[in-house]
């Protein structure tokens, strides 16, 4: 099935739709999922993946129609990663990180600046890639009088392969002052590196990216990312559980993507895309109890990401009138979620293969990418830290700290 093609500009109500936003993002995925197996054992740099996502009109969902984009909220927005996501893990990732690096702006400037960096985003309809996770060595940032030069390299960025745009944490060389700032990876003095060479996520296009002297204007400097409580508001501090829930709509996806397909294999006798492989039984009594404790885990999760999701969305319709109590709550709701994620997630892309049996193991077949995919994911987020972070909330009613996902 063909990509639907993007809204058009005059269409205001279609746009900010979320039936019409989910109505693309399936079809998309569908598109996605013809290809899927061939394209992550190819392994290049997702370029069309892009193209089909811009053609779709998916890069400039979170955007709002007044500045030419989809209008969606976030809850809408994790719907479309999560449809991605089971069809394609990686480019799920690759969309997701885009979203909430392409929120930077509105996160951590002022309105007016917010305005005119979403605004050029989305009539350029750029795809975002980079990060603004702490890391070390530091980027470092240098006073040049009518602007700023980058130095450092960044060790990995998501999407960086395919970005027009990189969102990234930098420090300031004269104050120390840790700063989120744009940078076109087209300028002189940025060199990108796909380095990477992950065993999963291949199709999330990353790499590192080494700045020498790279040229940041002024207005491309967003706004401070202090984890000091005077200075970094509440309202800011949802960049964080918003980068979560990403997450937890990735882990989701990428579970019920694998659970689709081996339900497709088990019903058939075929896979989707390979009818000449036979299926077992699908009356096995042991495939049909693990059936359902993997569609429990996943329907049990899928809740506790609702749940978080609705306190998000009430957090960000508060805006400066959030309080660091109520952005804590919100914190751990989203950690909650992700822990139980992050389970169905390895539950099902190990226990899947188990299910199909010996055939599972065929490369044509391409089931080990929902494993290869969710198992890297979890190395970059650990989900012990967001256990340690919800026991200590509730033992001890410590905030979580405010660190951003990779």
């Amino acid at each position: 099935m063909g990509v639907a093609p993007a809204p058009s500009g005059t269409d205001r109500t279609d746009r900010t739709d979320r039936t019409h936003w989910l109505r693309v993002a399936h079809e998309t995925a569908e598109d996605l999922a013809t290809d899927a197996v061939a394209r992550e054992l190819a392994g290049k740099a997702p370029f069309d993946e892009v193209s089909r996502l811009r053609e779709a009109g998916l890069l400039t969902l979170l955007v709002p129609a007044g500045l030419g984009g989809g209008g969606a909220d976030c809850s809408t927005a994790c719907a479309v990663v999560r449809e991605i996501a089971a069809a394609d893990a990686a480019v799920g990732q690759l969309l997701g990180s885009h979203y909430v690096l392409g929120l930077t702006a509105r996160l951590f400037s002022d309105p007016e600046s917010a305005a005119r960096t979403e605004r050029r985003s989305a009539a350029e309809q750029w795809c975002w890639g980079g990060g603004v996770a702490r890391q070390e060595p530091r980027l470092t940032l240098i006073d040049s009088g009518d602007g700023f030069l980058l130095n450092g390299r960044q060790s990995y960025a998501t999407g960086v392969l395919v970005a027009d745009r990189l969102a990234l944490r930098a420090v300031r060389a004269d104050t120390g002052e840790h700063l989120a700032v744009v940078a076109d990876p087209a300028r002189p003095g940025v060199r990108i590196d796909a380095d990477a060479d992950p065993f999963g996520g291949r199709l999330a296009a990353g790499g590192s990216v080494e700045f020498d002297g790279a040229l940041i204007d002024a207005e491309d400097v967003l706004g401070s990312l202090s984890v000091d409580d005077d200075v970094l508001s509440p309202s800011s501090s949802l960049a964080a559980p918003l980068g979560r829930l990403i997450s937890v709509q990735l882990r989701l996806g990428t579970a019920e993507g694998v659970l689709a397909e081996a339900r497709e294999y088990s019903r058939t006798g075929h896979a989707p895309w390979h009818p000449e492989w036979p299926a077992g039984s699908p009356q096995d009594p042991q495939t049909l109890a693990a059936y359902g404790e993997l569609t429990v885990l996943t329907r049990s999760a899928s809740a506790l990401a609702a749940e978080a999701l609705t306190a998000l969305e009430r957090g960000l319709a508060r805006g400066a009138g959030l309080s660091y109590d109520e952005c804590a709550e919100i914190s751990i709701l989203a950690a909650v979620a992700e822990a139980a994620a992050a389970k169905a997630a390895h539950e099902s892309t190990s226990r899947a293969l188990d299910i199909i049996g010996v055939r599972a193991a065929s490369a044509r077949l391409g089931l080990d990418r929902f494993w290869r995919n969710a198992r890297t994911h979890s190395l970059y987020e650990p989900v012990s830290h967001r256990l340690r972070d919800v026991g200590d909330y509730y033992l001890n009613g410590a905030h979580p700290p405010f660190t951003l996902p990779v």
